[in-house]
């Protein structure tokens, strides 16, 4: 392959600005959940060799990669702020947004912050709730929570118990936000196979909910093979305690991908849904499959196209339309998101985003592969990077997105031309270390009211402005309320 270009970069030591936070003592659980990110298990704290650690030293010395916890950036971002994680001790996710609050996930519970001013970021409460991955949205006064690792029962006090165990318990929980300080926890529905992420679909009196989970076994009572399909669940927004599951939609009869051909996993259900509801569409990241859906009736998805990428594309994992929805951005997360893959050795095609046109009208819509696209910008062999988490910046004419790499930081890329997408800023952190492949960087990056808002898994929340030209016409969207699963019409 081409050597890749490596941007001059402007440095600047970490400085982190840690918030005082309220903890409500009324969720205090027994222990954390355990942390494992999707599909693998996290890095173990393996040492590299002393050739590799050599190696990443001297990038380091020579500029080629950030040092240890160093930050660079392009010249079009700032970094406005950093809130450390406070209570909550394990990895951070997901990220929602309503008005002045942001609300983050991370595997012992969620945070809601104060973003009325964005160079200070304010915490105003956390909640102890463990239950990985704790993927996080909010619609009005409900905020869900997802729940994917087997818990002693449904409540914020369990303990891990296998899902050997009939008891054991996975699924959905909902909280009241009306009070931002106190939190109510509401309500709780099961789930088959838990909710590793879910998609709300949310109308005025009502909220459906797009369950994503996988990997069945013969062993688990509640999550038993074929596992072909998702969850819906009805949310009454008045009596969030009536919610309850209403159909599991088989998304695919024929089994899916059988993971026999290259490079791809079995698809036994789906990772991740994103919502265009202007659109009536919604896009699949399924493990082996990437889908296209026709969700004019909420209650009941309909596939209308499947497309594979048994060459490239390990692991479906997310999927982010264009602002006209006449494009796709499916995400590949190559080695679970553990393992170092933003390197010349597994190159540019692997581990990055797919792009898809969208073509014909109505039942006939196809998805049509147009091009990959992965962060012109190798990390250490220490660094976890893959393709994660990030939505639109809404720029009327062209399609610009920003999206988390792990440690891979993040980037601001364009794919107007979806043939030919290019990165155009970037923020990211060294490595945490240099000889150990420690797990960390940015888990979810997104787009909201003028500023970048990252959920760093490691180091906590991060706030960041671009100053571009090209991106300059966002500033005059403005929303009340963020899920990126669930795609606003920016129009």
């Amino acid at each position: 392959m081409t050597s890749l270009h490596i941007p001059r970069v402007r440095r600047r030591r970490l400085g982190v600005a840690v918030a005082a936070f309220g903890l409500i003592a009324s969720f205090l659980a027994a222990g954390p959940a355990a942390a494992t990110p999707d599909p693998g298990d996290a890095p173990d704290g393996k040492r590299m060799s002393k050739e590799l650690a050599a190696d990443t030293r001297a990038a380091m010395e020579n500029g080629d990669i950030p040092g240890v916890d160093e930050i660079v950036h392009s010249k079009n971002i700032k970094h406005l702020a950093s809130v450390g994680k406070g209570a909550l001790g394990s990895l951070n996710t997901d990220l929602a947004f309503q008005g002045r609050y942001a609300f983050a996930g991370n595997y012992d519970g969620f945070t809601i912050y104060d973003i009325g001013n964005p160079r200070s970021p304010k915490t105003v409460s956390q909640v102890l709730c463990p239950g990985g991955q704790n993927d996080i949205s909010v619609s009005g006064n409900l905020l869900f929570l997802s729940t994917d690792s087997s818990r002693s029962d449904n409540s914020c006090n369990s303990t891990s118990q296998p899902a050997s165990e009939k008891s054991s318990w996975e699924g959905m929980k909902i909280f009241d936000i009306s009070d931002k300080r106190n939190p109510r926890y509401v309500a709780a529905v099961e789930t088959a196979c838990g909710s590793h992420t879910h998609t709300l679909v949310p109308g005025k009196r009502t909220v459906y909910v797009y369950v994503s989970s996988y990997f069945p076994s013969e062993d688990f009572p509640d999550c038993q093979p074929p596992h072909d399909g998702i969850s819906v669940i009805k949310v009454p927004r008045k009596a969030p305690e009536r919610s309850a599951v209403i159909d599991f939609p088989v998304l695919f009869p024929d089994g899916g991908n059988s993971g026999s051909e290259g490079s791809s996993y079995e698809t036994t259900g789906c990772h991740d849904i994103t919502a265009f509801p202007k659109k009536r569409l919604a896009a699949g990241a399924c493990m082996g499959d990437g889908i296209l859906m026709d969700i004019s009736d909420p209650a009941r998805p309909r596939v209308i196209d499947r497309v594979r990428d048994n060459t490239n594309f390990a692991f479906w994992h997310s999927a982010t339309f264009s602002e006209d929805g006449d494009k796709v951005v499916f995400t590949d997360e190559l080695g679970g998101g553990g393992a170092a893959t933003c390197n010349a050795e597994v190159g540019p095609d692997r581990g990055a985003n797919g792009i898809y046109d969208l073509k014909r009208r109505g039942h006939h819509r196809e998805l049509v592969f147009r091009s990959y696209f992965k962060i012109p910008r190798h990390q250490a062999d220490t660094e976890n990077c893959v393709a994660h988490n990030g939505s639109l910046i809404p720029v009327r004419g062209r399609d610009i997105m920003v999206q988390a790499w792990y440690q891979g930081g993040v980037s601001v890329w364009e794919f107007t031309d979806s043939s030919r997408p290019k990165e155009i800023g970037y923020f990211e952190r060294g490595p945490l270390s240099a000889d150990t492949l420690t797990l960390g960087g940015s888990w979810s990056a997104y787009y909201y009211n003028g500023h970048i808002y990252s959920n760093d898994i490691a180091k906590g929340f991060d706030v960041l402005r671009v100053d571009d030209r090209r991106t300059a016409g966002a500033a005059r969207v403005r929303l009340h309320e963020l899920n990126v699963q669930t795609q606003p019409d920016y129009r």
